[in-house]
């Protein structure tokens, strides 16, 4: 039978989580990609990446603005206004007043790759 310490058990933990923030943030980035692809218009893919991308980062500010998140203070705040100028450019996105995919992959992928 194994024996593992809970400092072990809890690390694990942390790895799968930001496996999968990563992941999510990949997709994102795939989603956003795949509307430029598609002439950066306002067609399927563009409404696919504005909603899935919208949530990523709705959900992130919920996470962030847990007590509970581990992150120190100013790095949270700075996710937090990231988060929020993402979701400023993809609600323009939405109202049709923007095409401003390139900016939000760029941020996206700063962040993902900053998620060790």
């Amino acid at each position: 039978m194994y024996q593992f310490s809970y400092a072990e058990i809890m690390e694990e933990g942390v790895a799968v989580s930001k496996d999968r923030e990563r992941q999510v943030l990949e997709r994102s980035v795939a989603l956003l990609e795949a509307a430029i692809a598609a002439g950066g218009t306002y067609g399927k893919e563009a409404v696919e990446a504005v909603y899935y991308t919208r949530r990523v980062w709705i959900r992130f500010i919920e996470d962030l603005g847990n007590p509970e998140n581990q992150l120190d203070d100013e790095l949270r705040a700075n996710l937090i206004s990231i988060a929020i100028w993402i979701l400023k450019e993809i609600e323009k996105i939405r109202k049709r007043e923007s095409t401003n995919f390139q900016g939000i992959i760029d941020i996206t992928t700063i962040i993902k790759d900053g998620i060790k």
